[in-house]
């Protein structure tokens, strides 16, 4: 074998290498979760799920002495019962999208372990002076006058 393609089967090597780190780094970060109706359609008892949906109204109960938190997502077709031990994210609330782990058990609920509240990547500064926050953002803006 020459030097010349050596040289090339070293690179071809060198470039599966790259490339399969490359997915495997992309495939592992990806995330992806079930909907209440995929969930319905076959659920499995025990198995670990990552479940999606939106958390419909009047139907979250957290109790702080116990930490006992209920509530059922929906994607609009189907709903699914969930309940959590724990304090809920700070953005978690009724008419939003949440993302939530945990097993799917024996009695007909979802336990979850994790929940992930889903949000906006937006921010809209007030505008209004009635709206809230509206005087402390005209604070930091004058206490920010006069620095370099």
């Amino acid at each position: 074998m020459n030097r010349k393609a050596k040289f090339i089967g070293g690179g071809l090597v060198i470039v599966a290498a790259l490339a399969y780190l490359i997915y495997a780094g992309v495939s592992q970060s990806v995330v992806y979760f079930v909907t209440p109706s995929e969930l319905g359609a076959a659920p499995v008892a025990g198995k670990s799920y990552r479940l999606g949906g939106m958390v419909m109204p009047g139907t979250l109960k957290w109790d702080a002495k116990s930490l006992d938190l209920r509530f059922t997502l929906s994607d609009g077709q189907a709903s699914v019962p969930v309940r959590h031990r724990g304090t809920p994210p700070d953005l978690f609330a009724e008419s939003r999208g949440a993302v939530v782990e945990g097993t799917w058990s024996h009695d007909g609920y979802f336990q979850a372990t994790t929940i992930l509240a889903k949000h906006s990547e937006e921010y809209k500064a007030p505008h209004d002076q009635n709206q809230a926050g509206y005087k402390e953002l005209l604070k930091t803006l004058k206490g920010s006058e006069g620095r370099p």
